[in-house]
């Protein structure tokens, strides 16, 4: 690690100090300079802005679920459970960090809603890894008759009460890796689209 890169890490522990202080309140460069000991001047050789400071702190945040989705990603695992894998690594260390301070993690999604432009950048990267996998199993004969986009957005719609931190922690007494399992093996048995009549007859029946 070069010097600049241990700065840079030494600052965000500051910024996760404030945090936890003070919930999740944006931060102004002169107050972490102020909270680092340092000159704004000198703060500037780190982040050149505050964009770029919460860059480097949702990057700090979601580098360990990255991490976990390229392992699964470059795994052997048949796809059924390289599948699973991809949520329930995610959402073990959603409650681990959940569990290990409540408070702090709530204030983690606060600020990550005031900077929603740079989370959606992960949530997009995420989808990306997404579709790999979907292709994946396409490849191998499941959710017959739905292009890849298609099959994306239904799997978010039924997964993501497993990897939205907010959904998590607003059910963390309801999710578990057993439902989470239950849930992809459903998918799998189940996610098609060449099936367009039973489609129309229950979209009908619900008129």
């Amino acid at each position: 690690m070069t010097d600049l890169e241990a700065g840079r890490e030494a600052l965000l522990d500051h910024v996760e100090a404030l945090i936890a202080q003070r919930g999740g309140v944006s931060i102004t460069l002169a107050e972490l300079a102020a909270a680092a000991g340092m000159s704004p001047a000198n703060l500037y050789r780190f982040f050149e802005n505050k964009e770029a400071l919460y860059e480097a702190v949702a990057e700090r945040w979601f580098a360990p679920k990255v991490r976990a989705m390229e392992e699964v990603l470059a795994s052997d695992l048949p796809i059924r459970q390289k599948f699973y894998a991809f949520y329930a690594r995610r959402l073990g260390m959603i409650c681990d960090d959940y569990a290990r301070d409540p408070a702090l993690f709530r204030s983690y999604l606060e600020l990550g809603q005031q900077h929603i432009e740079i989370v959606r950048g992960f949530i997009d990267l995420a989808d990306h890894f997404l579709a790999e996998l979907i292709a994946e199993a396409i490849a191998e004969g499941y959710f017959p008759g739905l292009e890849i986009d298609s099959a994306v957005s239904l799997v978010n719609l039924m997964l993501q009460t497993f990897c939205d931190p907010e959904l998590v922690v607003m059910l963390i007494h309801s999710v578990s890796e057993e439902k989470l399992a239950i849930v992809v093996d459903t998918i799998f048995d189940g996610l098609r689209g060449d099936r367009p009549s039973n489609v129309r007859r229950l979209t009908r029946a619900a008129r």
